[in-house]
């Protein structure tokens, strides 16, 4: 690594299962070590801080002890989120609302801000953020998660511009329905219309998503900043 790190620590938020796990056992092939941060340790034998990503104080902490115990962090992947029940705008409860944007939304800001700062101050770093199609094109009985992806989106642009030139690369990546087990969250009508807009008609691997994560996460990586990259079967129109 050009900053000259003796370890390269990739922290994946809600790395302990699901498309966390992917990245994170993906980006361990390429010599990182990665760090997850989730409620619960999952199965993957990596590294592991317990943190609530939309806690401030948690972020904090988390980060401290990420950097006491495993080193610098160069590589931060904000994945932790979750849909929601499928129910309709009129019929979201206010509570169910605001818990899928503080994890979502917040979430990323708090880690993003934390880490940044931190990587900042040694003139490199990758971030890359999860954010959905659904934040683009708005998943109807999906309001909550819809509208919290498109503010990861534009949260992305956002700090990708502010920190271009600084060796901190912000991106996103913006898939389409990943088969994991998330989509048990959602009604099987909701699950079927996402697999029919896909021209591949099929649902995303995890394996795959964690493809692309792994280059935006790279040295490979060193033009793209403020940038969302679609992973959709086709199904983007813009």
């Amino acid at each position: 690594m050009s900053a000259g790190f003796s370890a390269r620590i990739a922290v994946v938020t809600g790395g302990a299962k699901g498309i966390g796990r992917a990245v994170a056992a993906r980006l361990a092939q390429d010599g990182l070590e990665p760090v997850v941060w989730d409620l619960a340790p999952g199965a993957g034998g990596h590294g592991f801080v317990a943190c609530d990503v939309s806690d401030e104080a948690q972020v904090a902490e988390a980060l401290a002890v990420t950097e006491r115990e495993h080193g610098p962090v160069a590589v931060l992947v904000n994945n932790a989120g979750f849909t929601g029940p499928s129910t309709k705008v009129a019929e979201t409860p206010l509570a169910q609302w605001q818990k899928v944007q503080a994890v979502n939304l917040t979430g990323t800001f708090l880690c993003s801000r934390a880490v940044a700062a931190a990587m900042l101050a040694r003139r490199y770093g990758r971030i890359v953020n999860i954010a959905s199609l659904a934040g683009k094109e708005g998943t109807p009985t999906l309001a909550a998660y819809s509208a919290a992806k498109a503010g990861v989106i534009a949260l992305t642009k956002a700090q990708g511009k502010e920190l271009a030139g600084s060796g901190v690369l912000v991106n996103a990546v913006a898939p389409a329905a990943i088969e994991t087990e998330l989509l048990l969250q959602m009604s099987e009508e909701t699950v079927a219309t996402m697999v029919a807009k896909s021209p591949l008609k099929r649902l995303g691997t995890v394996e795959e998503l964690a493809e692309l994560v792994a280059w935006l996460a790279s040295e490979k990586c060193s033009f793209s900043t403020g940038a969302v990259f679609d992973l959709s079967g086709g199904r983007a129109t813009y």
